[in-house]
Formats: C-alpha cells, structure tokens, sequence
C-alpha cells in the first residue's frame, strides 16, 4: 500500500476487493466500520486523499482525473478478486469516474455503489459562495450533521477541517460531466430519505449510468444515514459478489 490507499482490516482470503473514496473533506477513517463490517465478504481499501490525517503536509488535489489516475495507480495486486467500488457524496462521484476509467480499459467492476449524491449527469446545483468563507462552511457542515456540534465551536479543530473541505468543494466546482457509454456492471445508489442536500428522485437518474442492472434503496437518516445502516449496507454489498448469494431482506 502506499499514500493513497489504506487497509484497516487486512483479508486476503475474501471473496472480492471493495474500494471506498470518502465524502468531501473527509478521510480514510471514515470507513473503518464499514471494513469491518464487510471483512469476511470482501477486503476494504479505502482512498486517503492528500492534505489531511497523515497526508497533512502534502497539496491538496485539485482535479478529479488527477485523484481516479493517483488511485488506480496505487491498487494492489487483486489477486483475481472482482473489485467493487464504493463512494458516498463526493467519493460516489469519484468512484464513478473511477468505474468508467476502469471500463475504458476493459476492466469494468463488479458493482458500483454510489451513496448521498445525486446523478453525475444532472447540472451541479450551486451550494456555497464561490470561494466560501469559513462561516459558510460551518453553516453546510452543520446543515448535514456529519460534525459534532461541540467540535465546530472548537477552533483548533476547524483549523484542521476547513482547509480539506473547502480544497474539496472546489474540486467538485471544477468537474464537467462528459457524456460517455454506459457503465455495464450493476449500479447501487443508496440516500437518505432525509438528505438537505440530495433529492431522492435525482438518485434514481444514476439508473442512466448503467446498461446493467440498477437499484435504489431510500434508508432513513440525513447525508451521513450509512452509519446507521452498516449492516444492511454490508448485505447489499455482499450480494454483488459475484458467485455469491446473499438474502439481504429488500
């Protein structure tokens, strides 16, 4: 492994490799309870973006096709395990541009799960100003709850995450949807049915990304629902190992 992938829960005999991309402004450790609630279905490698944790004194990246070329560069020797990928918010989008790249080369994923993002292919709706200033950072971190609000009153600890997260949100700015062929593997989009920012039918327009087949699964809870629902998130990912049968109860 080297920068830009992590692997909290080591399980070379699984049945397939999961590769996770964290949400905007967030890290790696954002998917340690996932990889262990996968480990014994499949090995979780999960994206450390540059400028943050122990990547902290590195430039922040600036461009998507910059972190997907990084990524795929950096992916370990799968040992003819099918590879899923993973992203919530930012990272669904990331994972996205990931599948397609690998598909370009003829090497399309088992499954792609994209969570709490809308379809790439519908127009960006402006959030912030653009830049942002910190106050409207604090507001959009508060607006999805995925912060403590006894940490955003803390400035040493906003000192640490708004530069990541403003970083970013400006690399979602600069991104311009190419239309290209649809994705053949199977595409899983999962929201919350209480997301401010993620409309539950502009999830359904993911279904246009794939030739394969699509589901959706609306699960209660805001932008961050998943930790809620690791292990019916856990089932659903297992269920697109290939060769394998899982009753996940949907």
């Amino acid at each position: 492994m080297d920068n830009w992938i992590r692997c909290f829960r080591p399980a070379p005999d699984a049945a397939a490799q999961l590769l996770c991309f964290p949400h905007a402004g967030g890290s790696a450790s954002a998917y340690v309870p996932l990889s262990t609630q996968v480990a014994g279905v499949a090995e979780a490698l999960v994206v450390q973006y540059p400028g943050r944790h122990d990547r902290i004194a590195e430039p922040f990246a600036e461009r998507f096709g910059d972190v997907v070329h990084a990524v795929l560069a950096s992916l370990p020797e799968s040992g003819g395990r099918p590879l899923i990928l993973f992203g919530h918010s930012m990272g669904a989008l990331l994972a996205y541009e990931t599948a397609r790249r690998l598909a370009a080369v003829g090497r399309e994923p088992a499954a792609l799960f994209v969570s709490g993002s809308e379809a790439p292919s519908l127009p960006r709706r402006a959030r912030l100003p653009e830049p942002p200033g910190d106050d409207d950072l604090i507001r959009e971190m508060r607006l999805l709850s995925g912060t403590d609000e006894e940490l955003l009153a803390q400035p040493e600890i906003l000192e640490l995450a708004l530069p990541p997260l403003r970083a970013d949100y400006a690399m979602l700015s600069r991104r311009v949807h190419v239309p290209g062929p649809p994705l053949r593997c199977p595409v899983v989009a999962l929201t919350g049915d209480d997301d401010p920012r993620v409309d539950v039918d502009a999830v359904q327009v993911w279904e246009r990304e794939t030739e394969g087949p699509f589901e959706r699964h609306v699960l209660p809870g805001g932008h961050f629902f998943l930790g809620d629902h690791l292990p019916r998130v856990a089932d659903l990912i297992a269920a697109h190992v290939p060769g394998r049968t899982v009753r996940t109860g949907v």
